[in-house]
This record gives C-alpha cells, structure tokens and sequence, in this order.
C-alpha cells in the first residue's frame, strides 16, 4: 500500500509539472511580430561600420531655442534641448533598457537589459540589467532605478511617460539586476516593446519634488555622451564619455564615434542653411528640392567639399497637410471636409514649387503593404468594419480611391465644381460672391503658419478656396506661439506634420495620434480631435492583433476610416531622403530601412 500511495504521489507531481505551463527564457531580443532578425550571437547591427574611426568633433545645426536639459517634464514639450534623447542624433544621455534595430519593423536588442524574459501571452515581462551598466558618474544601474523612474514619471513626469503606469498591475525587483512588470488588462500586446524602449533615469541623481522644473544644470544619464557646455537657446555641447559602460555591447557598436558633438540653434531656417555653407554646421537636410537647388550653389560645393546624397528607404513617408479641428462645429461634417480636400491643387505646386519632384500623399502607410491603397478590404478588414456601416466610400474600400487630378493650370473648373457640388449637397450656397454654411452665414476660416514655406503652401489653397467664395486668412506665428496653440487646441487649420511620422509598426502611439481618448487631453497629438468609435476599434484590433494577417488587416482599416474621414488634406511627399554633407564626414555602406543613422557616421581621419 505505502509503494501504491509513494507512486500515485510521484505521478501526481509529475502530471503537475508537466501540465505547467513552459517557461519563457530569456532572450537577447524581442520582436513586436514574429522573431527578431539577428541571432544571439550577433556582433553588430549589419547598418553601422564596427571599426569606424573613434575621434574628432561635429557640429549639428537646428531651427529654435531650449532652456531646459529635462526632456520628461510637461515644461519641455519645445524647450528641451536636443540630443539628450533624440530620434535624429541619437539618445546621447539617456538610454532605454533595449535598444532599436532600424533594419527590422520592430524588434529590440539589449542595451540597460541584456536580455529579456517576456511570457507567450504577453501579461509580463522580466528585464535583466547588464551587470556592467553604469551612471556617467560610475554608479551602477540598479533595479531601483527602474522603480524610481517610473514612480517619478507616474507623479511629475508629461505624457506619455506619465501615463505607464496605468498599464501596469505590478512593478517589483526580482534579483540583484533583475526588475518584472506585469501588466493589467488596459495593457496590449505591444507595451512591453514600449516598457522596453521607456528611458531610465538615476534615482541618486534627480529629486522627486523638483523632478517637475526645468533645469539647466547638466543632468545624469547612462549614455555614451555627457553634458560639457550650455548657452541657454545657443548652443549646447556634448563630450563623449571615455569611460562609456556600454561601447562594446553589440547594440552599440558602430556608433557615438565623435569625440564631441556641438548642437547650434538658429532663428529661421535661412540663417541654418547660411551657416551650413560657412562650415558651420556639418550637415544640411533641406527637404525643398528646388530650395536645395538654389542653396547648393556655392564655391565649397563646386569644389566638392561639400557632398550631396540621396538615400532610399522602406518606410512610408511622412504625412503633412491642411489639418482641421473638427472640435469646432465648421469641421464637423466629414462631407465639407471632404469638399475641402479636393481643392488642393498639387499638380500646380509641384510644378512651379517643387520642380515636379514630389509625388501626392495618399495614404498613411504608402508605399507599404499596410496602406489601404491598391489593396482590396478582405474578411479580415470586412468583419472589423461591420459594425460601422457607411463608415467607408466605395472606392475606399475597393483601394482604388486617389484624390483628385487637376490640369496643372491652377484653373481647372472641373475639381473646382465637384468640390462645390458636394458643400452644395451639405446645405451650402454662395450669394454675392461668398460662401455661405446652412445657416446662411459666411464660411471661411484660419490658417496657422510657422514659416515662409508653410506661408507659400497656404497661399496655394487659400487661392484656389476663394474661387468658391471661401475666405481664408493666413496667420503667422513663431513656434513657440504655435506650440502654445497645438496644446490648448487653439487653432481652426494648420499644417500638420509633428507627430505622424509613420514606420512599418504603427501601435500605441495611434491612440495618441487619432484615439478618442487623447481628443480633449491637453497636449496630446490628437490635433483634429478625431474622436470616432471605428477608430478606436481598428487601433484595439491593431494593438491586440497575434498573427501578421490580422495586424496588416487592422492597419488597413485603420488607414481606409482615416482616408474616409477627411481630417487632413494631404500635400506631397519625397519618396527619396536628401542630406548635404562636408566631406570630412563618412558613413556605412549600407542604408537601413529607416534611412540614414547619423550617430553612425564619422569623421575622417586627418
């Protein structure tokens, strides 16, 4: 009996084992769809030059000013200077616990983190920090610096920062460099990516009660650069840390190989592109082609000291445009924005703007297999949009929608009388030259401009909009009155471009972009004010999609109720990146799919 009873309690403890269960291991990387590209053993990302030259100095120029080194704080929304964590020239103080591949969609290699201990469904993720990560001041990275820097974010930091927690049922040190987030059930299947790439700050270095005020005293970080010198709105310099903890982690090798980096402000974008033929700054990045033309027309580039470079890229452009506030009642009506947005005559711009260089923007993911465009709504897409009928045009649905195709002559009667067929439609009329909305009173509104580029592009619309008796006015305002502006929604038009950036993996940043939930948040980049149900359900479906077929679904259905709604009039795109360069600067051989990696470049030896 007692072997019987010995046997039943193996069995039983073996079936328990075996019915647990499998544990997750902890990978050296993580992927947003499918499996990270590079295997374990990786040396480097195949986009940078491992043996780039380590040495000299750069100097990056920028249109504005800064009075604060703090970028996680709601007071630095324009202010802070750039380079402490930037998309441009790269994270120089502060660093995420994985770092970015720009080769693939969305996959994450270790940086803080050496590897990573995600579950299967996603409900938590363990980050284990590499031993030897240290402070620019020699103090070891610690879990509790994790901790800290979420629980400051919580209670001082802006948003999006401040609002991680949310997600997040609990936050807990796990070993001596281990920390564990579980998440609630607000979390989607991309936070853990996006817990991943959230920067980490020293707990030793910054003091919660003050962690809300702009500072210019250089701060703390864990990356390969530290602050030298601050000229308040001038200039900012970086010194590269000899003592960098993480310069031969494979994530970082090609990169951060100046040994100083100077980042200069300017008032207008003029006065940038003067300097940049002076030698001043190292790179010029002008996106007008016929402006560029112009500019590249001086003695140190027909001498070839200064290179001029196109790259191509694999993600879809971004998207700028007239942006409307449907907040306000003159916007409410899908159809007159519609109307609208066929009165933007491209074929005319860019012939006499843009010498014919440009191609028209159509869809929010062009140029990729997540754009609606040339893509007929499948099942997938068909069941998402079921319960919103109507919501989608014909054409749309089909992707053989494309906006309207002027003559070029800037007075082509045909696009003019559509457009005008539809307000008509809508309870529109025109008495006496004016336009006048359903109660009988004058439409027209305002166009908010930063600068003589935005000015000359709203010009172009406001011409062809008062052929139908629509007054536009054009107002001009420098960027910090703009910026003021965006926050409280304190505008009727302007032209969006800041924050619809758009890459191979769209997630969570949608909700802020274009969810109803970020309609009414001060601040956020929900600048229409879109705040539609359908388009909550396709970003949902979008963040909780588990196969690549039901996320592409969601992405187009997401871009076929963004197209259908009309918020914004596309204008033009460049399909090719452009940068004019000194030649004492080199880069890789090879381009990622992102483009250009400037902290991958150098400087030639002398």
């Amino acid at each position: 009996m007692g072997r019987v009873l010995v046997w039943l309690i193996a069995a039983i403890s073996f079936l328990t084992v075996s019915l647990r269960p499998a544990a997750s291991e902890p990978r050296h990387a993580i992927a947003m769809q499918g499996e990270p590209a590079l295997p374990a053993d990786y040396q480097h990302f195949n986009y940078v030059n491992p043996d780039a030259p380590k040495g000299g100095s750069i100097t990056y120029c920028v249109v504005g000013s800064f009075d604060n080194l703090n970028p996680f704080i709601l007071k630095s929304l324009r202010t802070t200077a750039r380079g402490m964590m930037d998309t441009i020239f790269g994270n120089l103080v502060f660093e995420p616990l994985m770092q970015r591949n720009f080769d693939e969609a969305f996959s994450l290699y270790g940086l803080l983190a050496d590897s990573a201990d995600m579950d299967p469904e996603r409900k938590s993720i363990e980050f284990h920090l590499n031993p030897y990560a240290k402070w620019s001041d020699g103090q070891p990275v610690t879990p509790e610096d994790v901790l800290f820097t979420y629980d400051v974010f919580t209670d001082k930091g802006r948003p999006p920062y401040s609002d991680r927690m949310a997600k997040i049922a609990k936050l807990e040190k796990t070993g001596d460099h281990s920390v564990r987030f579980t998440f609630n059930d607000k979390a989607d299947r991309e936070f853990p990516l996006i817990i991943a790439l959230t920067p980490i700050i020293p707990k030793h270095a910054f003091d919660k009660e003050t962690f809300d005020r702009t500072t210019l005293k250089p701060v703390i970080g864990s990356g390969p650069y530290t602050v030298d010198k601050v000229q308040p709105g001038q200039r900012i310099v970086f010194k590269r840390n000899p003592d960098y903890w993480g310069k031969d982690v494979p994530a970082k090798r090609g990169f951060d190989n100046y040994d100083q980096i100077t980042i200069e402000y300017f008032l207008n974008a003029n006065a940038k592109t003067e300097a940049f033929k002076k030698g001043i700054c190292a790179i010029d990045d002008e996106t007008d082609p016929v402006k560029r033309e112009r500019d590249m027309d001086f003695p140190a580039f027909r001498k070839g000291d200064v290179v001029a470079e196109t790259f191509d890229t694999g993600i879809p452009p971004v998207v700028t445009g007239f942006l409307f506030n449907t907040r306000l009642q003159k916007f409410s009506n899908p159809v007159v924005r519609r109307a609208l947005g066929m009165l933007y005559d491209f074929e005319w711009a860019n012939k006499n703007l843009f010498g014919g260089k440009y191609n028209r923007t159509t869809s929010y993911w062009q140029n990729s297999e997540l754009s609606a465009l040339g893509h007929p709504a499948d099942d997938r897409e068909k069941a998402l949009l079921a319960p919103y009928p109507g919501r989608v045009p014909a054409d749309v649905m089909d992707g053989s929608w494309r906006p309207p195709v002027t003559d070029g002559s800037g007075q082509d009667r045909k696009e003019l009388k559509a457009a005008f067929d539809l307000l008509k439609g809508a309870g529109y009329s025109v008495k006496d030259g004016t336009m006048l909305d359903p109660e009988g009173k004058p439409f027209g509104f305002e166009i908010m401009t930063s600068s003589q580029d935005e000015e000359r592009l709203a010009a172009i619309y406001q011409r062809t909009l008062e052929k139908i008796g629509i007054n536009v006015t054009i107002r001009s305002l420098d960027g910090d009155q703009i910026q003021s502006r965006k926050q409280r929604f304190d505008f009727e038009v302007l032209i969006g471009s800041s924050g619809f950036n758009n890459s191979l993996s769209p997630g969570i940043e949608q909700i802020g972009r274009w969810g109803s939930s970020a309609a009414k948040a001060e601040g956020s980049f929900n600048l229409a004010g879109v705040s539609d149900p359908a388009v909550d359900a396709a970003i949902d479906a979008m963040l909780r999609a588990r196969s690549k077929e039901d996320y592409v679904a969601a992405v187009r259905v997401l871009d076929r109720l963004l197209i259908s709604g009309n918020y914004l009039v596309p204008m033009q795109h460049n399909d090719q990146q452009w940068i004019a360069y000194w030649n004492y600067l080199e880069h890789p051989q090879k381009t990622p799919i992102f483009g250009y990696q400037l902290p991958t470049w150098w400087r030639k030896a002398n």
